[in-house]
């Protein structure tokens, strides 16, 4: 059994919003997906860090859902973004079930263990100003508390590894509170996605404050999981 993790996958298997427009690193990406799941083994655990499909419903990420669950390992979702067709626990679940999809699991609001490890997520704040506008106080508080519940439900695991989709560092900005929660926690890891191409040089990488940041978005991987834990 292997722990592993890999964000911005970007499907649109089911909407006309391809990522391969943006060339390079992007080409042929699905099949690069696919090709880098041969590293995961059915029993293994890969969590995923956002943006996962540009669905903007469920029914239109079903064929994205499906891409996911025929890939080998069980697969924790954390919601990124641009995950326009995230809902309601219950909704998702329920949906997932009906269409006989039975490798995906929800990070959100609590946490999940491989073994002792307790792997915590939501999807974090990042400060754009591109997005800046649409972003608000009061969602930021929001996922301030999920990440601590998420943190609070890990109880007193050993290791406590954090799966975000927005870095909580990079150069020249800290969000200073949600690091202050992963440090006084006691999280040994956090793994992050949302940066792509050029601003992959913008990701702070490395031991801070107690704290093992890691990039995983899917083009800096080159779309294979990156392996985590053995």
């Amino acid at each position: 059994m292997a722990l592993f993790a890999i964000g911005d996958t970007h499907l649109s298997l089911g909407v006309a919003k391809p990522m391969d427009v943006f060339g390079g690193a992007w080409e042929n990406y699905v099949e690069k997906l696919r090709e880098g799941f041969g590293a995961v083994a059915p029993e293994d655990t890969v969590v995923l860090c956002g943006d996962l499909s540009w669905g903007m419903s469920l029914e239109e990420a079903l064929p994205d859902f499906r891409f996911l669950d025929a890939l080998p390992g069980t697969k924790y979702l954390v919601k990124g973004n641009h995950d326009y067709w995230w809902t309601t626990a219950n909704k998702m679940r329920t949906f997932w079930a009906a269409n006989g999809l039975t490798t995906l699991r929800l990070l959100h609001n609590d946490c999940a263990f491989y073994g002792q490890t307790a792997l915590c997520g939501t999807r974090g704040w990042f400060f754009d100003p591109a997005e800046a506008a649409a972003e608000t106080d009061k969602v930021y508080r929001r996922e301030l508390a999920r990440l601590e519940r998420s943190l609070q439900a890990a109880g007193e695991a050993p290791v406590k590894l954090a799966f975000l989709h927005y870095p909580p560092r990079y150069q020249g900005y800290v969000c200073q509170e949600v690091v202050e929660l992963l440090e006084r926690y006691r999280v040994s890891g956090c793994f992050y996605g949302h940066l792509h191409g050029p601003a992959h040089k913008l990701a702070l990488q490395g031991p801070a404050g107690g704290v093992d940041y890691r990039l995983v978005s899917a083009d800096y991987l080159n779309f294979t999981p990156k392996k985590i834990l053995e």
